[in-house]
């Protein structure tokens, strides 16, 4: 019995071949437990922002002082973030007349925190003690952070789907 528990502890020990095939996981990052953050924990993200119609060039500025600093910042991280963070300012006005916002993150980094007035805290040193204020005043409503799975990219023809054979009742 006890040359048969030796045996079991050997086959423990011997590490396990890694299966064939196999591509890296990404890192898995839990979500932080700060209700303002903006982590992405997919591929891509996309944050939907409204500004009341008074605050947009409080708002615009914020995000222009921060595209400057982003792009000055010798930080890899925050270069890799960058790359992939567009900013683009709808044509139209949603119902109550506020302007929209959409941030996209393709591809998002992970665990990287892509909110704009902590980023302008940590890299801006002459910014005017009112622009934070200001940019945090200017939102109608909090940003709508979504994070996105590519469903589809309609730039490749689909991969065929074949359907599941269906076998008959009582035969093969």
């Amino acid at each position: 019995m006890s040359l048969f528990f030796a045996f079991l502890l050997s086959l423990a020990q011997v590490p396990a071949a890694p299966p064939q095939n196999s591509t890296p996981s990404k890192p898995v990052v839990e979500p932080s437990p700060d209700p303002a953050s903006t982590h992405f924990l997919t591929e891509a993200g996309l944050v939907l922002v409204t500004i009341k119609p008074a605050a947009t060039a409080d708002y615009e500025l914020a995000i222009r002082t921060l595209q400057e600093a982003m792009a000055k910042s010798g930080d890899p991280v925050r270069s890799s973030a960058a790359k992939g963070w567009r900013v683009f300012k709808a044509s139209e006005t949603d119902a109550k007349g506020n302007q929209v916002y959409v941030h996209t993150m393709l591809p998002a980094v992970t665990g990287f925190d892509y909110r704009p007035s902590l980023l302008l805290d940590e890299l801006v040193k002459e910014i005017t003690p009112d622009m934070l204020s200001k940019y945090q005043d200017a939102f109608a409503v909090p940003p709508v952070r979504l994070n996105l799975t590519e469903f589809a990219n309609m730039s490749v023809a689909p991969v065929p789907v074949t359907p599941p054979e269906t076998k008959k009742p009582g035969g093969p």
